[in-house]
Parts: C-alpha cells; sequence; structure tokens
C-alpha cells in the first residue's frame, strides 16, 4: 500500500491523533516542570519539548489538507483550517509572550480539530476524491 492512499483513507485517524497527542502535550507540559525543574530548562520548557507543538502542528495541517479533499462537505475544509489557525496562533503567541492569553485557550481548537475529524470520518468522508464536492 502507498504512503498516499495510506493518508487518503487515514486522514481523519491521522488528525485525530495528532490533536489528541497535542492536548497530552499540553496538559503534560505543567507536570513536566514540576517534576524535572532544572537550569536546562528555559522558562517554556525544554527545545525538544517545545518542538513538539509545532510537529503537531504540521501533522495536523497535513491531515486537514488531506481530510479536505475527501469530505462531502463543503463547510468542513472551512471550519477545520479555521480551527487550525486559531491553534497555531495559540501556540505561536505562547511561544513568543506576545499576547496574555492563558495556556488553557490552546485546548479549545485542538479538542475542536479532533471533533471535526470524527465527525467527517464518520458523516462525511468518501473513499475516492471524485466523489466529493469539489
Amino acid at each position: 500500500m502507498q504512503i498516499t492512499t495510506l493518508t487518503k483513507n487515514k486522514s481523519d485517524q491521522l488528525g485525530m491523533l495528532a490533536s489528541s497527542l497535542c492536548m497530552v502535550h499540553c496538559l503534560a507540559t505543567p507536570l513536566l516542570f514540576v517534576v524535572q525543574a532544572s537550569a536546562t530548562c528555559s522558562d517554556i520548557g525544554p527545545l525538544w519539548w517545545r518542538t513538539l507543538d509545532y510537529l503537531f502542528l504540521v501533522v495536523s495541517f497535513f491531515a486537514i489538507r488531506q481530510s479536505s479533499k475527501t469530505t462531502t462537505a463543503d463547510w468542513m475544509p472551512k471550519a477545520m483550517y479555521g480551527t487550525w489557525i486559531v491553534l497555531a496562533f495559540l501556540i505561536i503567541n505562547n511561544s513568543l509572550h506576545a499576547l496574555p492569553f492563558p495556556h488553557a485557550l490552546i485546548y479549545a481548537p485542538a479538542f475542536s480539530l479532533v471533533l471535526l475529524h470524527v465527525y467527517n470520518q464518520r458523516y462525511l468522508s468518501c473513499e475516492t476524491e471524485e466523489c466529493c464536492v469539489e
């Protein structure tokens, strides 16, 4: 089986996994600081830990891109991309400390992406791009 075929058929599952792992990562961050407070950590965590935020964003973007090709609803790609943009904004803002948003706001778009992928997979997904609304 080719990677592109696997990605087309499993993009919603990949999106759910990436968004769920993102939420777990965000929930685990405070525990990381309590358990392992060291001089090698900056105020927002070690570099490898902060890099996970961006890895989840990239994986989520590609899952959304693929899911958008196999959905039967015109509104689903807009909802997914819009939610992803909010999530990306909050993650970048959290890294830069530009605006004083609570870190907990990140959970809302991450959880929303999980729900959108679940809904898309269950009710709106088709097997091939040919059956979908353009």
